[in-house]
């Protein structure tokens, strides 16, 4: 398979698309088939590297693309072994994250999907981020896993597609919020790439007091735990990726000069745990 990838890499545009129109469906077959491979340079540095060349120059057919972005939503891809922690399905679970992210991009211009199965990809892809469970990043020897920066990728192309539905919205805002608790202190800008979910859900008009009313439950969620459990470790965990997360929501707000009255709710709130450390 890597020679097949390499090979078809070092072609011209002429020449991939004359492989493509004899062999495509074969060749989309097996690069599901390794999406998820445990091998950096097969999984990352040639099938997504080929996928994304192939998708941004539009050598994939329509009926292709279609394939691609139902088959991937499934339980064998999206949502392989979901309930699993530290098992090398992340790779599967990351990588069609990070693949449905750019045909969910495509399909805004090139409109491949019915607006039916449009909405069925992001009701479905709209519950990754609340399930997902392994949270590493750079796994040694394997490459990079990050499932949750990739699912939090595909929750602003959600919200950024043209099918997206306001009742969606509450499914992502949970999926942020349960990202704070699965145990990990996030290091490779994870914040950044939530709270560009926030972003993308202000463009889209959707009202700033319901947001309001998240960033207080967020919060709320903290302070429930530590009235009935206590100072644990996985509380700091939690406290450190709140922080972490409304820190960068705050000045992201603030650079882009929108919703105010969000950016202040958020910054009294910081300062108020501030001072409870």
């Amino acid at each position: 398979m890597k020679t097949t990838l390499e090979n078809i890499l070092n072609m011209n545009v002429e020449e991939r698309q004359l492989y493509l129109n004899q062999n495509g469906d074969v060749l989309i077959q097996n690069m599901l088939l390794h999406i998820g491979t445990p091998e950096d340079e097969l999984r990352d540095k040639l099938n997504y590297r080929l996928f994304i060349e192939l998708l941004s120059q539009q050598q994939f057919t329509q009926t292709q693309m279609k394939t691609i972005t139902t088959t991937l939503i499934n339980s064998d891809f999206l949502f392989s072994s979901i309930n699993e922690n530290e098992s090398d399905h992340v790779f599967t679970r990351s990588f069609s994250a990070l693949w449905l992210t750019g045909l969910l991009h495509a399909d805004r211009q090139l409109q491949f999907l019915s607006k039916e199965q449009a909405l069925d990809v992001l009701t479905s892809g709209s519950r990754y981020m609340s399930r997902e469970k392994d949270v590493r990043g750079f796994v040694a020897e394997k490459g990079w896993a990050l499932a949750i920066t990739h699912g939090a990728d595909l929750a602003t192309a959600i919200i950024s597609h043209p099918a997206f539905e306001i009742r969606l919205a509450p499914t992502l805002l949970q999926g942020v919020k349960d990202s704070f608790w699965k145990g990990s202190v996030y290091t490779n800008d994870e914040d950044e790439r939530l709270a560009a979910i926030i972003m993308k859900l202000i463009e889209k008009d959707y009202p700033v007091e319901i947001l309001i009313e998240w960033v207080e439950q967020v919060f709320d969620k903290l302070q429930f735990y530590l009235m009935e459990v206590g100072y644990t470790p996985h509380y700091f965990v939690a406290r450190t990726n709140t922080l972490n997360f409304m820190k960068t929501l705050y000045f992201t707000l603030k650079f882009s000069q929108k919703a105010p009255e969000l950016k202040g709710v958020v910054s009294l709130l910081i300062a108020n745990w501030m001072k409870q450390s």
